[in-house]
């Protein structure tokens, strides 16, 4: 039986979702948790990495469980009772056998949450990028809709190890919001490079403290050969919200 299952975390304890040597990737403590129900190993299929320090609201994985074992509807109090108070399984589902977490992804949602006042609510620490000092919301939009769309993001994306088959991605839509100190940045598209939302808020920020043009921005869009980007916001303030199919 495959198994849909929806997972929040609070990325801050672990390294990152990926198997790590340390046994800390919030992988293997969904794998640990099913070893522990089923006695034996489980392979979870994440619908993509995360980093040290990034949150998920919305995660997706998948995995083969027994179809005698547990009725459905149980798997997700017994695995909450083997995991960390910080990894919580939200729902599941049972899926065909030709679902896959990260293949038959069809689109990605990401939140990055900015404090911008010149102290840091103590509520806010490894939850929020800390910017102080005034920021131009204006600008910000404006770098905002330069950067909706589809474009080849190859200056907005880190080295994983591997060449990418294609850098051009399309971003349907980036939602900027304000509300007091706190500025949310809210990503949705088909899929997303190597640390590019991360990236992408870095360049807005830039935009919002008159450090870059958007005639630059556009620069870097129309002619990714030209440089990279060498700005990364923190992990801390983003979240992986939700993953559609």
């Amino acid at each position: 039986m495959r198994l849909n299952l929806i997972v929040g975390y609070d990325g801050r304890p672990f390294s990152g979702w990926q198997s790590q040597p340390d046994k800390n990737g919030i992988q293997d403590h969904l794998e640990k948790a099913f070893a522990a129900i089923l006695e034996k190993r489980v392979v979870v299929h994440g619908s993509g990495r995360t980093d040290a320090g990034v949150h998920a609201i919305g995660q997706s994985l998948h995995a083969d469980v027994p179809e005698e074992r547990l009725a459905p509807d149980r798997w997700r109090a017994a695995l909450n009772a083997h995991l960390p108070a910080e990894i919580r399984v939200k729902r599941i589902r049972v899926v065909s056998e030709e679902f896959h977490a990260r293949f038959s992804a069809r689109s990605k949602q990401y939140r990055y949450r900015i404090f911008n006042e010149n102290w840091l609510d103590p509520l806010e620490i490894g939850r929020a990028w800390h910017v102080p000092g005034a920021l131009d919301v204006a600008a910000m939009e404006k770098a905002v809709q330069a950067l909706t769309g589809k474009h080849d993001f190859r200056s907005f994306a880190a080295n994983r190890g591997k060449p990418e088959e294609t850098t051009v991605r399309d971003v349907w839509k980036i939602a900027l919001r304000k509300q007091g100190p706190i500025i949310t940045l809210t990503f949705e598209g088909e899929g997303f490079l190597y640390k590019m939302v991360r990236m992408l808020v870095a360049i807005i920020i830039r935009a919002g403290q008159g450090k870059i043009s958007i005639e630059e921005i556009r620069h870097l869009l129309t002619d990714p050969s030209a440089r990279k980007s060498s700005h990364t916001a923190p992990a801390e303030g983003l979240y992986l919200i939700e993953v559609g199919y």
